[in-house]
């Protein structure tokens, strides 16, 4: 059952489920809470209390939030922990990898962890020798397509790449939910907005991080002309010792959704030595 959080600038939706140690979900832009609904059930049963967010401006959320960078998006998660009774594991993808590493940094008191999901936390330095990879040339055209004519059209063809394998089973429909979503007043706006902040706070936020970092990459993800330099790259940014890198072969950029398997193969053994469960569960 949805539930919402009233904050000063707007109203955040989410759902919680199960009980134990709280883990929190929050998804990348253009997206909603239902990016995780492959992986929720498996963390409840494996012994946490899982609550799955909208982002501002996304999903059920409220629209027209004054500013929708990193920075804004990890105090709303930072104000959902508090309001459920923290600490929390936070897990973020995309924009919200970002994001939730900027909260670990500000309030390490109501951090256990950080897991991040194909993160965009670090300024990207594009070379034009990138965009002889195809993989990425196609990405990049667009999302920079995306966000320069709001097209839910530019953005289903990013989506197709960002999934290089083979697509959930319930895939045509939930691309169906995610242009209708985006097609209602203000939500592409969002898309447009989250998509044109470069995640120079999150990556400034590293060095102080003083929670354990998990980082998970798709070995196809289209963002990245190798993905598994930019994981390598956080991880050297972050302070010594305190991340590790999982990278999934023939994954895109949503492995919690395409390889829902093998994104919880790497995050249930880091989540029961940080937060462990009655249990001792790793299932």
């Amino acid at each position: 059952m949805t539930e919402f959080l009233a904050l000063d600038e707007g109203t955040l939706a989410y759902d919680i489920v199960g009980s134990g140690p709280l883990v929190v979900l929050a998804h990348g832009m253009g997206d909603s809470r239902e990016a995780f609904r492959f992986i929720a059930p498996a963390l409840v049963a494996a012994g946490y209390r899982v609550a799955s967010v909208d982002l501002r401006g996304c999903g059920e959320s409220s629209v027209e939030w004054p500013t929708y960078t990193r920075t804004a998006i990890a105090g709303d998660l930072l104000a959902l922990v508090r309001h459920l009774g923290g600490p929390a594991v936070l897990v973020g993808h995309s924009i919200a990898g970002g994001a939730v590493s900027i909260a670990a940094a500000d309030a390490p008191e109501l951090v256990t962890a950080v897991v991040e999901l194909g993160p965009f936390t670090r300024k990207q330095k594009i070379r034009l020798g990138d965009f002889g990879v195809a993989r990425y040339r196609r990405g990049a055209l667009h999302l920079i397509a995306t966000t320069m004519l709001g097209s839910t059209r530019q953005w289903s063809k990013y989506l197709d790449g960002a999934y290089p394998g083979a697509k959930p089973a319930d895939w045509s429909g939930r691309l169906a939910e995610i242009t209708t979503s985006l097609e209602q007043p203000g939500r592409m706006k969002v898309l447009q907005k989250m998509g044109s902040l470069p995640p120079v706070d999150a990556g400034q936020a590293l060095p102080r991080v003083t929670r354990p970092v998990l980082v998970i990459q798709g070995s196809d993800d289209p963002d990245w002309v190798s993905p598994r330099a930019e994981g390598e790259a956080i991880l050297a940014d972050l302070p010594a010792g305190l991340g590790q890198l999982t990278v999934i072969e023939g994954a895109g950029h949503y492995p919690h959704v395409e390889a829902p398997h093998e994104t919880l193969e790497a995050m249930l053994p880091f989540l029961s030595t940080i937060a462990p469960t009655r249990n001792g569960s790793h299932a």
